[in-house]
């Protein structure tokens, strides 16, 4: 990561009269909203009262970023009294480290003013939130496609260019959906600011957005992809994990991604807390385990039983949810990781991540505090990292369905 600076603060936050009003504002902000807001979740008022260790070579620029978010003297705040309210949530907040948030070229808030009077994220949101309204495995969707994108040749939208040997053919991303969303998403900044928005951009944007209205908790996105030009199935096939990959093989599949072993238990179980899977997935689970003519014996009895109902020897394309804890299947939560401590793993990588001495502690904890929530969000942002395109290179796209014409 290129940081230009580094600033230690506490922190105290109050909405703002604007965030009440619900005017949108920085994307930089995190948003105090719940789910069920209607108004787009931004703004935020933060008065820090501490600040040092600045690189000389950025001071300046940091101490006019500084400035834009009222900081104000350590001396000064101390003469000054936080309500009760403001103290409370400064409690949560004490000696957070605040850190220049960019990825080479990638920033927060990168499409702030690029986009005449519009703001480039307020539009996502509301395009998501109204397809979320009408099916909440929206959400699913975006996870899978933002994830099955980011691991074949970068973050780079490659996952939407159609074609006959595109990776939209390959195997692995046969029942990947969101496609038609991030064309409506498009298609509403191309009438606004034509060739600004990459559609890598609005993958990672509209992943983030449909991850908070199902509940889980908001996130900043950094900006600034660019598209790819390239994409093939054959890269796809060999490049995504399957639901029967060793646990030690995905694990050196994502650090060759610069994502650790907790990135890869973040991720897998965010995707499976809210996903679905069709029979074929794990049907040899249920009555064929590894050529023995029986059921895989980690799998809890009841979901067994549960499973065969749905999902008959002969094969189906019924699909279950992911996530075996009853009310959990729709939202972003830690359920997933309870369900495989009681061997309710639909697919065998899922339960496999329960026992592995590689990934059995992380999971323990996921399931018993509030770690998941709290690092969801990071893991997402440290995988739309991945393999990105800045600058010059690649494109913006037009249409994401299709390159450029030269």
């Amino acid at each position: 990561m290129h940081v230009d600076a580094l600033i230690s603060i506490i922190v105290f936050v109050r909405p703002s009269k604007k965030l009440l009003s619900g005017e949108p504002r920085s994307s930089r902000q995190v948003p105090l909203q719940t789910p069920a807001s209607n108004k787009f979740p931004y703004e935020y008022e933060a008065l820090f009262i501490l600040c040092h260790a600045i690189e000389k070579k950025t001071k300046a620029k940091k101490k006019k970023w500084l400035r834009s978010l009222k900081v104000f003297p350590c001396e000064r705040m101390a003469r000054s009294r936080a309500s009760s309210s403001s103290m409370a949530l400064a409690i949560a907040l004490l000696f957070m480290t605040f850190v220049d948030q960019s990825y080479g070229q990638m920033k927060v808030g990168f499409y702030n003013g690029k986009c005449g009077n519009s703001d480039v994220e307020q539009i996502i949101f509301d395009i998501v939130k109204t397809t979320f309204q009408r099916d909440r495995k929206t959400v699913a969707a975006l996870l899978r496609l933002q994830f099955h994108d980011c691991f074949v040749r970068g973050c780079d939208a490659s996952i939407l260019l159609d074609g006959s040997s595109t990776e939209k053919t390959a195997g692995p991303n046969g029942s990947v959906r969101g496609y038609t969303l991030i064309d409506t998403c498009k298609g509403s900044l191309e009438r606004r600011c034509p060739g600004v928005v990459s559609c890598a951009d609005i993958i990672a944007i509209a992943t983030r957005v449909s991850v908070f209205l199902a509940g889980g908790k908001w996130y900043n996105v950094e900006t600034g992809r660019r598209d790819g030009t390239i994409s093939r199935a054959s890269e796809a096939n060999s490049n995504l994990p399957g639901p029967t990959t060793p646990v030690n093989v995905a694990v050196q599949l994502f650090a060759s991604r610069n994502l650790t072993t907790e990135d890869f238990v973040l991720l897998l179980g965010g995707g499976h807390t809210v996903g679905f899977l069709h029979c074929s997935f794990f049907l040899d689970r249920l009555y064929n385990f590894r050529n023995t003519g029986r059921a895989d014996p980690t799998m809890n009895l009841s979901t067994l039983s549960s499973l065969r109902r749905t999902c008959p020897r002969t094969g189906s394309n019924n699909v279950v949810a992911a996530d075996q804890t009853t009310g959990s299947s729709l939202t972003v939560d830690n359920g997933f990781y309870k369900a495989i401590k009681g061997g309710k793993g639909v697919l065998q990588i899922d339960q496999q991540i329960s026992s592995d001495p590689l990934t059995r502690n992380i999971v323990t904890r996921l399931a018993s505090t509030n770690d998941f929530a709290n690092k969801f969000g990071s893991a997402m942002v440290k995988l739309g990292r991945v393999g990105v395109l800045t600058g010059k290179q690649g494109q913006v796209r037009k249409s994401c369905r299709v390159v450029n014409s030269s």
